[in-house]
């Protein structure tokens, strides 16, 4: 099974596919709280790497609902940032 590590070093070498189907894996697996939110923000990396800030969102939003106070929460305010200031109608399709 591919491990937090694993994924990590994926998402280093710009694998975001590998990094986001590693993470579907590990989701399925009956993994931690603590591991589930980690893997995805990585996911959510994973997605923010491809330009697919709703992804990024979306998963970042999961970390959040399983760790309020870890790193996602960040990563989600400044995606909200960014947004804002360049493309308001993202939020409104």
């Amino acid at each position: 099974m591919t491990t937090i590590d694993d994924i990590k070093i994926m998402l280093e070498n710009s694998q975001s596919q590998q990094v986001i189907d590693a993470v579907e894996q590990l989701v399925h697996s009956g993994a931690s709280k603590q591991t589930l939110a980690q893997a995805y923000y990585l996911r959510g990396n994973a997605y923010r790497q491809r330009g697919d800030m709703r992804q990024a969102m979306n998963n970042y939003l999961e970390a959040m609902d399983l760790e309020p106070d870890g790193p996602a929460a960040q990563a989600y305010r400044t995606i909200q940032e960014i947004l804002a200031f360049y493309n308001k109608d993202l939020y409104n399709p």
